[in-house]
């Protein structure tokens, strides 16, 4: 018996550390690990991020997203709950759920994994579309961020911009 494998069956992958696209993303070194592309049901991008580093606060539509800490340390938030999360956390943030997070150390590096059940994630794309490439593996200067570009392309992929990134650490 055969199994009919179509062109849009992803196939097996390994990276190692550093290893795969890699984009400046508002602030942040971002390396793609997994891509939605090809019929896969979940992406998987990890991120390098300064201190005092937190998205907006946001929410997606039709993807869960689970944050695993591999280094440092992230303040999670989501409502009025508040959680410290050290190296080897994982934080389980359900899709439609409004979230945000903020890097308390030094820098943390973090990987995230979206998964969808309506169709492909499009988080990676969101990273691409928002980033710009680069060869560097090291953090890009702070960047001067429009928040109505921002907005606008996570709307464009699925995510709701809430309200603004938690407030600067002194």
């Amino acid at each position: 018996m055969t199994t009919d494998i179509t062109p849009t069956t992803p196939s097996p992958s390994v990276l190692q550390r550093g290893e795969g696209p890699r984009h400046h993303f508002l602030g942040n070194l971002a390396t793609t690990k997994a891509t939605a592309h090809g019929g896969s049901t979940l992406s998987a991008v990890e991120f390098l991020a300064p201190y005092g580093f937190g998205p907006p606060l946001h929410r997606h539509r039709e993807e869960d997203e689970l944050i695993v800490v591999l280094e440092g340390e992230v303040a999670f938030r989501s409502g009025d709950d508040e959680t410290v999360a050290t190296e080897g956390a994982t934080a389980f943030l359900p899709r439609r759920v409004a979230h945000t997070f903020q890097v308390l150390s030094e820098q943390a590096r973090m990987l995230s994994i979206t998964a969808s059940t309506t169709g492909e994630p499009v988080f990676d794309r969101m990273v691409a579309a928002l980033g710009e490439p680069t060869t560097s593996s090291e953090l890009p200067p702070p960047p001067d961020v429009d928040p109505d570009h921002v907005t606008a392309v996570n709307a464009e992929h699925g995510i709701e911009v809430l309200g603004p990134p938690p407030a600067p650490l002194v």
